[in-house]
């Protein structure tokens, strides 16, 4: 999967899934008591939704990176127009600033870099900018994982009986999928794995409460 989606790109639909489908489970249980729960239209409704959104990221996901080459390729056409090398430095200083990366470059590296990337954009030749099949099958795997994130909170509903013990059980798997999704997550930061976990899984239950109070 990481072949075709940087780890947190995958990570961030699948939270996105999970929070998807478990605003509709918690918005499920706070319908008053004299409200009848159906189980079979709210598994409906949440895999319904999930689909939806899968294809809508999906299609978001291939419009931003046409968008991304696209500043990429206007931005290198106009170092190649600039009237000094000391203008197209100032812009690759710009463009590929450093001043967020977790490293203390010293200045005389740094614009070291930078000439080599002009030296390295004069000698190049421009790439063609549209679609590749990777994109395609990039923008598929986000359609999956957002999709089937809607899979185990329609589980529980499916093997229990009683609906309101299923809605239970369904909201507290996925509140657990939330924990280890931030867990996962972690590993691939500096952080404590089970610090993120426990990060994502207070912050996922609280936008989904948001969206609930808020009628989403």
């Amino acid at each position: 999967m990481h072949r075709y989606l940087d780890p947190g790109e995958s990570l961030a639909e699948v939270l996105f899934g999970l929070i998807m489908v478990l605003t509709f489970t918690v918005a499920a249980q706070l319908i008053p008591e004299e409200g009848q729960l159906d189980a079979h239209e709210l598994v409906i409704a949440a895999v319904g939704c999930n689909l939806a959104w899968g294809i809508i990221d999906g299609v978001l996901f291939v419009l931003g990176i046409l968008f991304h080459r696209g500043q990429r390729a206007r931005f290198y056409h106009g170092i190649r127009s600039a009237s000094s090398e000391t203008e197209v430095l100032a812009a690759l200083q710009d463009e590929f600033g450093m001043e967020d990366e977790p490293l203390a470059v010293d200045p005389a590296d740094r614009a070291r870099l930078y000439q080599s990337m002009l030296t390295l954009s004069a000698h190049a030749k421009p790439a063609h900018i549209g679609l590749k099949a990777r994109d395609i099958v990039a923008a598929v795997v986000v359609f999956v994982l957002v999709s089937v994130t809607a899979i185990p909170g329609v589980v529980p509903f499916l093997l229990i009986e009683n609906p309101e013990i299923a809605l239970r059980v369904s909201n507290l798997v996925l509140i657990l999928l939330l924990f280890f999704v931030g867990y996962w997550w972690g590993h691939y930061t500096d952080a404590r794995p089970i610090k993120v976990g426990a990060t994502v899984m207070f912050l996922g239950v609280f936008m989904v409460l948001v969206a609930v109070a808020l009628g989403g």
